[in-house]
């Protein structure tokens, strides 16, 4: 059997971890929550509970979750004349959130439909609203809807192993503004103090996914773990997605490489984003070199599959045997000059020797 990596060794001394998933991760493809796989990440996180670790969670999935909140009641609200207006195009309805939609009417066009079910569902005094600010009003309603959806959700499963959650919704002043952020480390390190589990997401109710610019702070859940990862001291951490990890290029091409380890001097090809996400693995790689960067306390990020059921044990838990692994999961990132990247480009060196 292989002998574990020194430097994949090293990440099962982490003390504190912050653990990112995906809107990819946390929701299936018809936008409905993953059971399967939230149940594996809350049992994962209360292993490293029990062990005494210290775990911060960044949970994506409250917009999807709500978007099929609000269309349930928008149709709830219909009156029977606009039910059988639509006809057989009412599931169609599913797609507004996209900028599609069916005609009403003849006369009437699918976007022009679209913009008016948005304006009624949001119910906004300005009118008219241009189809992508109408949209970006109606993801952050759909937020507010599903984040009390999605908390239930972490509750019910956490409950299980006799572990409490909290909710802890931020916006990107709460990090510029200094009385903000020390509530905010106060609370946070209370929390953890007290064997309690944050849960952070952005506050699309109040930000409304706006667009952002270079000079944001965080502009995804993939930017807001690494601020988080920074800024609450953690060890490690850990961002999953929908693939294995970082490829030299898209996972979908033939010949593509897993990479275990990514250097300052990589290149890699991006393949397209997740279907209901924000973010891409663009936006991961960011993350991670964020996360990481020199002056950070945070000595390792991992990009991992979130798919993978065991993805979070094999990287942190000291009883996980991975010794059967032809390769260690997950690309990982370190700082750089530190001694886990000189250890990790010593480990790479000597596997092309070998090779």
């Amino acid at each position: 059997m292989a002998k574990e990596l020194e430097s994949r060794r090293a990440l099962r001394n982490a003390r504190r971890v912050l653990i990112k998933a995906g809107t990819s991760v946390v929701a299936n493809d018809d936008g409905r929550p993953s059971l399967t796989r939230l149940g594996s990440i809350c049992e994962q996180i209360a292993e490293l509970h029990r062990n005494g670790v210290q775990v911060i969670m960044v949970s994506s999935g409250a917009t999807g979750m709500g978007k099929r909140l609000m269309r349930k009641h928008g149709r709830m609200n219909m009156t029977m004349a606009e039910v059988a207006s639509f006809g057989e195009n009412i599931d169609q309805l599913s797609n507004a959130d996209q900028g599609g939609g069916a005609q009403r009417t003849r006369s009437e066009s699918g976007d022009a439909m679209s913009e008016r079910f948005f304006s009624e569902v949001v119910n906004t005094n300005e009118r008219p609203h241009s189809m992508h600010n109408t949209k970006k009003t109606y993801d952050s309603a759909c937020a507010a809807a599903g984040q009390f959806e999605m908390m239930n959700l972490y509750n019910a499963l956490f409950s299980q192993m006799e572990i409490s959650a909290a909710q802890v919704l931020l916006t990107e002043g709460d990090f510029r503004n200094q009385d903000h952020l020390s509530n905010l480390h106060y609370s946070i390190e209370r929390l953890l103090n007290l064997g309690i589990i944050p849960i952070v997401n952005e506050n699309d109710a109040i930000s409304a996914n706006r667009g952002y610019t270079e000079g944001d702070l965080f502009s995804d859940n993939d930017s807001l773990a690494a601020l988080c990862a920074r800024s609450f001291a953690c060890d490690l951490c850990i961002l999953l997605t929908d693939v294995d990890g970082v490829f030299d290029r898209p996972p979908s091409e033939k010949g593509a490489k897993l990479l275990s380890f990514y250097s300052q001097e990589q290149s890699v090809g991006i393949g397209e984003k997740s279907k209901h996400g924000r973010g891409g693995m663009a936006s991961k790689i960011s993350a991670a070199q964020s996360a990481v960067k020199p002056g950070s306390k945070t000595r390792a990020c991992v990009v991992v599959s979130g798919t993978d059921l065991n993805a979070i044990r094999s990287l942190t838990s000291k009883a996980y045997d991975g010794t059967d692994q032809d390769e260690p999961k997950g690309t990982l990132f370190a700082t750089p000059g530190s001694p886990l990247e000189q250890q990790a480009l010593k480990e790479i060196a000597a596997a092309k020797l070998n090779s």
